[in-house]
């Protein structure tokens, strides 16, 4: 069995990484110099510039956890670590040029090259070793032996995610179920070598590398017999919790007061999320309250002039953690139409709209004054709809889930939203996608979301 031949190194290779990182960056710093201001003898304000942020970089990037194994992480995660580590970076040394008042100082091309050169740099430094450790992997070399001990359900998903995940250099070597009947048969395409009993007999053969109990959770005094085993042999144990039985939306593991916690179910607008999240939506609505107000203006003036009635209709919706706001819209009915019926769940058989306010349903173009409630920080752009209260009560004793959209704030459009899942459409289907919106949320998503209403809303045969 071949072993990891980076494992007795690590530390060295650690070691060396944290000092690429801001040796790239002052390297970078003087090619940037030199095509753009011609020479590789920059000022002595640049180079203390250069000097102050690589001692920031050394300083700051181990915060971002760029430095701990990668084994594991997906290369957009830790892109996306080395992504806001710049982006703090860029922030500080922004903020010492303007308290020092020595912006003039310093060419803003120069510094916007480094920027971008400095985080390319770094970024292709993790890409290369990336590259080179999965070339390794696929040749057996740089592996981490792992034994499983639970044959069952849990068991087989842990082989099944490690035998589809190779690039994570996890092989396992086989299972261990207390269950004689599996012993000898295979799962997932591996072993069951026998009892856990004789894990400590294998441990000691060599061959092994680490030991993930993934047993039910009613199984807490077995793990306990068998940690207590394992604390004789020098090998790493991994618990992989019976979770995947619930249902989960971003899920994580957090510690707090020293306590490993696991949760279920939270919010992906925490943290730097949530400031993302709020530069997007004040930028983006900013930007097209500007672009659309002359057009704000007209329907306007359509609306006031189709029927009686103020230009605006103002409704109570539920938004994140279920918070209650007034939300804005182009006026679509008559004055009163719901006087004598109360809330109505629209479903396309109540002709209610007023002529011009059926074509601005049919459009979407009734949902622009909603950018005021984006400003207001009571919306996103990009978030599931809203519902009314009413609605509400009434959904989440009928939907699994519903309660589980407030967990970001409402959107003027969102990914429901784009895959026509509007007006009278299959709710459960509705919450679906935007649960997994949710779960998958990244400026990225938020951006094709916006992309595609553009090209798709307004097509909607389900808007009314």
């Amino acid at each position: 069995m071949r072993r990891s031949i980076l494992k007795p190194h690590a530390t060295f290779f650690s070691t060396g990484l944290r000092a690429c990182d801001p040796a790239l960056s002052i390297l970078v710093g003087f090619i940037a110099y030199r095509a753009y201001l011609g020479s590789f003898d920059p000022p002595e304000s640049y180079v203390l510039f250069l000097g102050a942020n690589a001692l920031a970089i050394m300083t700051l990037f181990p915060l971002f956890r760029l430095y701990q194994p990668q084994r594991g992480v997906s290369l957009a995660e830790e892109v996306r670590q080395l992504l806001f580590a710049w982006v703090l970076v860029a922030a500080l040394a922004g903020g010492t040029i303007f308290l020092t008042k020595s912006g003039n100082e310093f060419s803003r091309v120069w510094v916007t090259s480094w920027l971008l050169g400095g985080f390319a740099a770094t970024a292709t430094l993790r890409i290369a070793v990336r590259v080179s450790l999965r070339t390794l992997r696929r040749r057996g070399l740089n592996q981490r032996h792992v034994v499983i001990v639970g044959a069952g359900g849990l068991g087989r998903t842990v082989a099944e995610r490690l035998r589809g995940s190779p690039w994570t250099g996890f092989s396992v070597a086989g299972l261990y179920d207390d269950d004689g009947e599996k012993s000898g048969t295979t799962v997932a395409g591996y072993t069951v070598r026998g009892s856990p009993d004789l894990l400590a007999s294998d441990i000691a053969a060599g061959g092994i590398d680490q030991v993930w109990i993934a047993l039910p959770l009613r199984a807490e005094k077995r793990v306990r017999e068998i940690l207590s085993m394992l604390g004789e042999h020098s090998v790493e144990v991994r618990l992989v919790p019976d979770i995947y039985s619930f249902h989960l939306l971003n899920h994580s593991v957090t510690d707090i007061a020293g306590l490993p916690i696991i949760s279920l179910t939270e919010t992906p607008m925490s943290g730097t999320n949530r400031v993302i999240k709020a530069i997007e939506d004040y930028v983006l609505a900013t930007i097209i309250l500007i672009a659309v107000s002359p057009l704000m203006a007209v329907l306007a003036l359509c609306v006031k002039a189709s029927s009686p009635g103020p230009v605006f209709f103002v409704q109570e919706r539920v938004t994140w953690n279920g918070e209650r706001f007034r939300i804005y819209k182009f006026r679509t009915m008559p004055v009163g139409a719901e006087a004598a019926t109360g809330p109505v769940w629209a479903d396309g058989k109540q002709q209610r709209a007023t002529p011009f306010g059926a074509w601005l349903r049919r459009t979407s173009l009734d949902e622009l004054p909603q950018f005021f409630n984006v400003l207001r920080g009571e919306m996103s752009i990009v978030g599931p709809r809203p519902e009314r209260p009413e609605f509400v009560g009434r959904f989440k004793q009928e939907i699994p889930g519903y309660m589980q959209k407030h967990f970001v704030k409402a959107g003027i459009t969102g990914w429901a939203q784009v895959n026509d899942l509007r007006g009278n459409t299959d709710l459960r289907e509705r919450i679906r996608y935007d649960l997994y919106y949710i779960e998958n949320w990244s400026v990225w998503f938020d951006l094709r979301i916006i992309a595609l209403t553009m090209m798709r809303v307004l097509r909607s045969r389900n808007a009314y």
